[in-house]
């Protein structure tokens, strides 16, 4: 039985993914109608603490974005780089992972990547260089931030084990940094 439910999920996934866009949610959604109604399994209830925070993470960095502060940090960023930019490939990521780290969303990622693709052009570097330990960076830092969907659900699942925020965050932030550092290091010896 559990190999017919998983091929529901796989199949849907598949069909999702050839159309596309929107289709995807829509085919997820087909594959747990299936789930339930085809298999009789019980749906659980929806993370509403989670989605709530999800929610103020997006409002947070669309008020962000169009009250002009991420045109702000983004000028400040692209200073930085100008200033040293034959580091590129080690700041670039850091400043991808503290933006990231601030806003509890990767999507800040985005307004990054054509300064650090022109910084690093202008140098003579590869920009894939900087450009790739960047967007790691980023995906590192979601966990890292004490706002992020994934923290909060993090917390929730260990809460139960005594684990804490500061617990969480005294492993994560470290350890992303650390990694961010020797990745940075790859990439700048390739």
């Amino acid at each position: 039985m559990f190999a017919a439910e998983f091929l529901v999920v796989i199949l849907a996934m598949i069909i999702g993914a050839r159309w596309g866009g929107i289709f995807f949610g829509m085919a997820g959604g087909m594959g747990l109608a299936v789930l339930v109604y085809g298999f009789g399994l019980a749906p659980s209830n929806p993370p509403i603490n989670v989605m709530l925070i999800m929610t103020a993470v997006v409002l947070a960095a669309a008020t962000l974005q169009t009250a002009g502060g991420m045109d702000v940090l983004v000028r400040v960023a692209e200073r930085m780089l100008k200033r040293d930019p034959k580091h590129i490939v080690f700041f670039a990521p850091l400043i991808a992972w503290l933006f990231t780290f601030m806003a509890g969303t990767g999507n800040v990622l985005y307004n990054l990547l054509p300064v650090i693709s022109e910084v690093s052009r202008e140098t003579g570097i590869r920009p894939e260089r900087p450009i790739s330990i960047s967007v790691i960076a980023s995906q590192h830092a979601v966990p890292s931030s004490p706002i992020s969907a994934a923290t909060v659900a993090m917390v929730a699942f260990l809460a139960p084990l005594g684990v804490t925020y500061f617990d969480i965050l005294v492993i994560i932030v470290p350890a992303t940094l650390i990694g961010l550092f020797i990745g940075a290091l790859s990439v700048y010896k390739k």
